[in-house]
């Protein structure tokens, strides 16, 4: 009987210890990508990064219209060229693709790297205000709904973006 008693104790424990930790925890979610483009910095941040990528694209663009130039002109000189000028020349022809291809993914480095360097500000605010908001109404996790299946199902009154944006003073 005591046996019996013990258990019963142990397992009501157990139950109420249960709902109180259930009870400390509270979920939410934002839509950390929206409220990122919601920012009036992420205009100022994506015309940069823009601009930067420009100065990139107009490069791979003279060189692309030099290569181009030059493989027309051996094709239109080939029939006449010794064995070992066309040799030379497509030996050219492929040293300028592999420059070419070089750049390219050299400035996609870049422009990414350019790109973290300027969001870099524009995260931490964002993620502060998160933080912020998600300690003033109580909650313990706050999942990003941008991530996809992340977050499957979820209750309207625990999404925290209008109440991040007010935070940021954004619309």
């Amino acid at each position: 009987m005591k046996k019996l008693f013990k258990v019963a104790v142990v397992a009501i424990c157990l139950l109420f210890a249960g709902n109180f930790a259930k009870a400390q925890v509270k979920i939410g979610y934002v839509n950390f990508n929206e409220l990122i483009r919601s920012m009036p910095e992420f205009k100022t941040v994506s015309t940069a990064v823009d601009a930067y990528q420009k100065t990139f694209v107009d490069q791979l663009s003279t060189m692309n219209a030099a290569f181009t130039s030059e493989a027309t002109k051996y094709r239109k000189d080939q029939a006449t060229m010794t064995d070992a000028a066309k040799t030379a020349e497509e030996g050219q022809l492929a040293d300028m693709q592999k420059r070419m291809q070089d750049f390219q993914t050299d400035a996609q480095q870049k422009i990414e790297a350019k790109s973290n360097e300027l969001s870099k500000p524009l995260i931490d605010k964002a993620k502060a205000a998160v933080n912020d908001v998600a300690k003033e109404k109580g909650y313990t996790y706050v999942f990003d709904s941008s991530q996809g299946a992340a977050l499957l199902v979820s209750p309207e009154a625990d999404d925290l973006l209008g109440a991040t944006k007010v935070k940021l003073g954004v619309k």
